[in-house]
């Protein structure tokens, strides 16, 4: 074996493993269980509650695996999109009905059509958004590079509002066609969309995966059944059998007192503004084209091609279906309701199929596939969501918390934020879909231009291969984008696209605040850092450890401050009750406590945290001196225990905090609980389950100085040097019977070997800061990250 590293597939049972050009990890393989044994650490009844409910916890190693192919994210990031096409058509009618009456059927196709070649630049534009930003983040992340990072901001918000919006609007769309299958469920409407909203969160908190396994069922079955009901309606106009819906709405389609003439008029006898209300109305049909280039990183690899691939496939099938239902709703003269039931689909449906057994069969499928895509609509905003607002957190827009992947590797704080904005909106709205409409898409189509525009801006800059189309491409959907959102802001203002427009530049006002909060804190935190870590220690080390009782809790803070090598150390007793400080002051003469001074201080006005003050800063004085506070704090096991006593540490700890060179250390002494240990006999704490080892290995335990070894384990962990320090690499391996330092001189890193990689190594043993070790040795990988990741697909 030489020094360089070589990549070796699996041990298998015949004998050592052989060498291989790259990693690889056969299906046979399973990850490696790692479960600490060290120490016993009890779980909290919290994290067992969520266990039981999410399921067991994903480890990082397994994130790699949580990629979505082309069926299933299509599912997951499409829904929206689709589910649109269910009541797009609804609200273009409902604005023309108003104005022209039956003839608004004759304006439905047209305008249709009209969103379509809109759709169509959208779609091309988002496949150049795709190929140049592979890294997802979609209209924030182009904004964010062409335009900068307050730009970025409005785009970020424009979209999480927007968001928000469609979850509460998907849901309570798909309350409505729940409700008109069962008008009974009429009253109970509001609650039955916060349940939706909840299903879909938890589905989501259950991981990408799972949620996306659980979408796409009900994804294909609604395109299924939509593209039945269209090819049923296509057949029986062609075959003049298409019967217009129901009798009861006949002569209430007849035209408007006044328009009988107007057949023949331009636009059919409705102003150029009605046209452009209804256009915009229908604009909610292409919300949600943005969100494949927000999720690029969740596809398989390769990402961009994949993600591009299934943003046509979702285009295509939205014109299709969107096309059809207007089409075949010019013929049959739905008309739409005030209260929204029953839908514009709904109608359609029990047209087309009419009313036959079957066809009654068939009118309750599409009801239900119809409820069901829009509900699951919601997730496309639940998977895309999380991920905008964890990107506006790391460039320290939006709390940090959002950044951190919870217990099946989700954004779980993101997920929550989410349903609790749209729940809020559901009881604002009382979950009515003409309430929410008019709050709808323009955050879309502001995105929309800014990241149409950024992209056209970056093919100016780069002047890649193919630009000049590019910038035709961008820039013409830029434009198309910003015409769109102006319509939809002038025709909707009085019905409530006002509240957007007054929303958005409050929550970017916020964003900003908060960037200068975190800017500032980091400054501060960055001042004279070098300076300090380097400065010269002080010339006195005084320990004070606060003593209340004479018990086991403060024994154990003695103890520790002995470990600190102080100059000096003393035990501060607070004098609020004499008997108390009485039966100290006898124990601490009775039991011995020579090496620990013990000072009684006064505190008549028995304000302990202004005395703990007072008593430190008259340490501090000479500026020579570096003050370490012991403050022994018992802890409970129960909430009960913890109820009946005071926190009389945490009280003193928070002025101490403030004084330079003051140093507080909670001591902990538990009570009422198991103790926390290690077990003498424990060796390295680690199982690694199904993972077999090498059989031509050295148990680490066994090792010798100056002993000739092949040792293999599981990188525990590696040490990062300051830039100026000797090159070594030096890293933690560990097996099931102890661990071993390994250092490699004149090198940072090595290429594959990172925390939780499994390798082996063969060289002398040594001694390092007395420990054994390996210096230099020849090493090979077993098993990477990423491939442990692969072997744990079911």
């Amino acid at each position: 074996m030489n020094t360089d590293a070589l990549v070796a597939d699996p041990p298998s049972e015949d004998g050592p493993p052989s060498t291989s050009p790259g990693p690889a990890a056969p299906p046979s393989f399973r990850a490696p269980k790692v479960t600490s044994h060290l120490v016993d650490v009890p779980e909290s009844r919290l994290y067992r509650i969520k266990s039981k409910i999410l399921g067991k916890p994903l480890h990082t190693e397994a994130l790699e695996h949580e990629r979505l192919g082309i069926p299933v994210a299509l599912a997951v990031f499409s829904s929206d999109c689709l589910s649109s096409s269910a009541y797009a058509t609804e609200e273009i009618l409902r604005v023309l009905w108003v104005s022209i009456g039956v003839l608004a059927f004759s304006m439905v196709v047209p305008i249709t059509v009209a969103m379509i070649v809109v759709l169509f630049f959208l779609i091309m534009s988002y496949r150049e958004t795709i190929k140049e930003y592979p890294t997802a983040g979609g209209a924030y992340m182009v904004t964010r590079d062409n335009f900068g990072i307050m730009p970025a901001q409005v785009a970020g918000v424009s979209l999480l509002t927007d968001y928000i919006l469609t979850v509460a609007v998907s849901t309570a769309a798909g309350t409505a066609a729940l409700v008109s299958f069962f008008p009974s469920l009429a009253p109970y409407s509001l609650l039955i969309a916060i349940f939706f909203v909840c299903l879909v969160a938890f589905g989501n908190l259950k991981g990408v995966k799972e949620s996306g396994i659980a979408f796409a069922i009900p994804t294909y079955f609604f395109i299924g059944i939509m593209l039945l009901m269209l090819a049923v309606g296509a057949y029986k106009g062609f075959s003049g059998t298409l019967d217009v819906y129901g009798a009861d709405h006949l002569q209430e389609s007849r035209l408007p007192e006044g328009t009988e003439g107007v057949k023949d008029a331009f636009f059919f006898g409705a102003t150029l503004y009605v046209v452009l209300h209804a256009f915009a109305s229908g604009g909610t049909a292409v919300t949600g084209v943005e969100a494949i280039s927000n999720g690029v990183t969740a596809f398989k690899k390769p990402e961009w091609q994949n993600a591009r691939k299934a943003l046509v496939i979702m285009g295509s099938t939205l014109a299709v279906l969107f096309l059809g239902l207007s089409a075949i709703a010019s013929k049959v003269h739905p008309v739409p309701t005030e209260s929204g039931v029953p839908t514009v689909i709904a109608q359609v449906g029990k047209s087309v199929f009419g009313p036959s057994a079957i066809g009654h069969l068939l009118y309750a499928l599409l009801q239900a596939g119809t409820v069901l895509i829009l509900v699951l609509a919601a997730n496309t905003s639940f998977a895309d969501f999380p991920r905008l607002a964890s990107f506006q957190a790391g460039d320290d827009f939006m709390p940090k918390q959002l950044t951190k992947r919870g217990h099946r590797l989700v954004f779980s704080n993101g997920i929550l934020m989410l349903a609790i904005s749209a729940v809020v909106l559901l009881l604002l709205t009382d979950a009515k879909v003409e309430r929410l409409i008019p709050l709808y898409a323009i955050g879309v189509f502001t995105s929309f231009t800014m990241s149409q525009a950024g992209m056209a801006r970056h093919h100016v800059r780069k002047k890649e291969p193919g630009w000049r189309k590019g910038i035709f491409i961008n820039g013409f959907g830029a434009v198309l984008s910003f015409i769109v959102a102006i319509i939809f802001l002038i025709t909707k203002f009085t019905h409530g696209a006002w509240v957007i427009l007054l929303v958005v530049p409050i929550m970017v006002y916020g964003l900003a605040k908060l960037n200068k909060q975190y800017v500032a804190e980091a400054e501060e935190l960055e001042r004279d850092l070098p300076r300090m870590t380097n400065a010269p220690t002080m010339r006195r080390h005084v320990v004070l450890v606060f003593v209340d009782a004479l018990d086991v809790a403060s024994a154990r803070a003695l103890q520790y401050a002995r470990t600190l090598a102080p100059g000096h150390v003393r035990a501060v007793h607070f004098d609020l009750d004499p008997i108390r400080t009485e039966l100290l002051t006898d124990a601490w003469s009775r039991l011995g406590f020579e090496n620990f001074p013990l000072d009684v201080v006064e505190c008549p006005d028995r304000r302990v945290d202004r005395l703990a003050a007072e008593i430190v800063a008259r340490e501090l004085l000479d500026a020579e001196t570096e003050v370490t506070v012991l403050l022994p704090r018992r802890e409970y096991s129960s909430f009960r225990q913890r109820l009946f006593h005071d926190h009389t540490a945490d009280a003193i700890a928070k002025p101490l905090a403030g004084l330079p060179h003051c140093n507080v250390t909670i001591v902990p002494f538990h009570i009422g609980t198991r103790a926390i240990t290690a077990p003498p006999s424990a060796k390295s704490g680690i199982d690694l389950g199904e993972f077999t080892l090498p059989t031509d290995r050295t148990p680490i335990s066994e090792l010798e100085p100056r002993q000739r070894a092949r040792v293999a384990g599981k990188v525990y962990a590696v040490r990062v040097q300051a830039r100026g320090a000797t090159p070594t690499f030096e890293l933690t391996l560990i097996d099931e019977s102890g661990a071993l330092t390994i250092a490699f001189f004149g090198r940072r890193s090595l290429p594959g070997v990172v925390a939780g990689t499994r390798i082996a190594v063969e060289g002398v043993v040594s001694e390092k800061h007395g420990h054994i070790a390996m210096l230099n040795p020849a090493y090979e990988i077993l098993l990477s990250p990423s491939a442990i990741a692969s072997a744990t697909e079911p």
